[in-house]
Formats: structure tokens, C-alpha cells, sequence
């Protein structure tokens, strides 16, 4: 079970086709630098674009009106409680600068099955007990590839990333991957490396230890500084 080298991506960074999403398989390509991105009617394409965008987590910036609506918010946040209801609402999400979704019906069981086995996780924000908004990843070593979010309530997914960013940096977590850019992730400070950088630096993430699932927040983090 082998990727090509991910040089070899094309510019718009598509590097592979078929396959399966196996665990074995989707590991190993997040340890490549390597993430499926297609959609329900073609083969499984792989991608490895250049340049690659991520957070830091101890760079997280966070706007004041934000800081402002996480110390007065009435939402609730956890962590990997409601997995399946992310990643559907994720599938579902109306995004106007999208045709339909890339969240295939077997990426949503694969992802489902990597949350079993403790790689992927979920950050839930609730109102009362309605499901208002949450994001979804994987993580292996010190990194967490950031994959979708969702919100239904206005502030309900930017209030979950802050806390996932937060938690990351408590755990001392290298960076959230970000894959590609947008200008949302441009505001929250990510930056933009070199594919070749980013690929040493994953191979050293990825060598530390796997925080496995499921995971719970060790502290409030909506009045952190």
C-alpha cells in the first residue's frame, strides 16, 4: 500500500486516483501529506497541494468581537460526542461556493470508522440541546488535519475552532493542518509553507506519540486570552 512521492502532484495538487479509504490507507496518506478530495460520481482522487496552509496553534488570532461572543455566548462546546451528526450536517452544509458536497456517503462511514478506532474526532457546539454547529479531523502524532465544518446558529462553528485551537495548543500540538487557503483561515493566522517544507515537518509530527479518542476539553477555554 504505497502513495506516489507527493512531488509528483500536479499543480492544481492531484497526485493519485483509486484506491480504497480503508484505515490503513487514509492514514498512511495524512502521514503523506496526502487527503481524498472528490465526489460521488468519479474514482477516489488523492491531493498534495503546494503550497500548504497551517495553524500553529499558539499563533490562533481571534477578532474582539469573537473574544467578546465566546465570554457571553450561551453555547455549549465538547468534544467527540456527537461524531456522525457533525460529519452529516458537514455533508449537508450549503456552501455557495461549492457544487454539492465532497463528503461522499463512503467517506462519511470511513471517517465514521476512524473515529471508532480513535484517530478522528468531532468538536460539537450546542445550544440548550440542538446541535448548532461543530468541525471534524484526524490526528495522528502532533497534528490535527482539520477536514469540515458546519454552522446553523451565526459564531457556532468559529466558537468550536477556537476551542479545538486552544485545546491543540495545551497539548502542544504542532499545527492544524488546513490543506488549502481561504480567506477565513487567513484571519485565524494561518500560513502558507512550502510543500517540501511542510512535508519534513510532518514526518517529525507524525514520529510523537498519537493522542487516540475519545477526547474530552481540559479546561474552558472561552475566556483564554
Amino acid at each position: 500500500m504505497i502513495f506516489p512521492p507527493v512531488h509528483r502532484a500536479v499543480e492544481e495538487g492531484l497526485l493519485a486516483w483509486g484506491g480504497d479509504l480503508s484505515p490503513e490507507r487514509l492514514l498512511l496518506a495524512y502521514k503523506s501529506g496526502i487527503f481524498p478530495w472528490y465526489d460521488e460520481e468519479g474514482p477516489i482522487l488523492w491531493f498534495s497541494p503546494d503550497p500548504r496552509w497551517l495553524l500553529p496553534p499558539s499563533t490562533l488570532l481571534v477578532s474582539r468581537r469573537l473574544k467578546r461572543t465566546l465570554r457571553t455566548t450561551p453555547f455549549r462546546v465538547t468534544l467527540d460526542v456527537a461524531f456522525e451528526k457533525v460529519i452529516q450536517n458537514c455533508r449537508a452544509m450549503y456552501r455557495p461556493d461549492q457544487d454539492g458536497t465532497w463528503i461522499t456517503r463512503d467517506m462519511v462511514r470511513a471517517y465514521c470508522h476512524l473515529h471508532e478506532l480513535g484517530f478522528a474526532h468531532s468538536v460539537e457546539v450546542w445550544l440548550e440541546q440542538e446541535l448548532v454547529g461543530g468541525l471534524y479531523g484526524v490526528s495522528l502524532g502532533g497534528f490535527f488535519c482539520g477536514e469540515s465544518m458546519f454552522h446553523l446558529q451565526k459564531d457556532a462553528s468559529k466558537i468550536g475552532f477556537v476551542w479545538l485551537v486552544r485545546q491543540l495548543a495545551a497539548w502542544e500540538f504542532d499545527f492544524l493542518d488546513c490543506q488549502m487557503e481561504t480567506a477565513h483561515l487567513v484571519r485565524w493566522g494561518a500560513v502558507s509553507w512550502p510543500r517540501s517544507r511542510f512535508v519534513k515537518a510532518l514526518s517529525r509530527s507524525a514520529a510523537l506519540q498519537t493522542r487516540r479518542g475519545p477526547w474530552s476539553f481540559t479546561a474552558d477555554f472561552s475566556s483564554t486570552p
